[in-house]
């Protein structure tokens, strides 16, 4: 293992821990990304080849169902690459979020569709209807197959 992936190890871990409330129905997508941020940083952009951006492909991925149900299932079921995002090649590993519940994966999902990838009012909320419609869908997937799924996107 790498020094940095020795020292990033365990801040990412950390993260992973649920704060208490985090699962509860009234999630703010805010306090559930402080989670997400140990990888992707508080901006969304990323560490260049480790922990992809949360930004334009988002925000695109965010405007279709397709990109939708992949977003969702990327937060619940994890992803382990390859996967391109904004041009460039990720072959590392996002553990499932299986700690937050419905809810609060729709919150965090629209906070990073709106707030951190930029889309503001233009992107439609997540549900946690949506959520669970691609959690049960994706029941039998592991985060290689979700990473597989990610829908391509036009210009990229």
């Amino acid at each position: 293992m790498s020094m940095c992936r020795a020292m990033i190890l365990p801040v990412a871990l950390a993260a992973l821990a649920l704060p208490a409330g985090m699962a509860s129905a009234a999630a703010d997508g805010a306090k559930v990304y402080q989670r997400c941020a140990a990888c992707h940083l508080p901006t969304g952009k990323g560490v260049p080849g480790a922990f992809p951006p949360l930004q334009s492909d988002v925000r695109a991925l965010a405007g279709s169902p397709a990109g939708r149900h992949y977003l969702a299932l990327a937060v619940t079921r994890g992803l382990s690459g390859p996967l391109t995002v904004e041009g460039k090649t990720y072959r590392g590993m996002m553990p499932a979020q299986s700690g937050l519940d419905d809810e609060a994966v729709a919150a965090v999902l629209s906070h990073v569709t709106a707030t951190i990838a930029g889309g503001g009012d233009a992107v439609k909320p997540f549900t946690a209807a949506e959520v669970k419609a691609a959690r049960d869908s994706g029941a039998g997937l592991d985060a290689a197959a979700v990473a597989r799924l990610q829908p391509k996107l036009t210009g990229k």
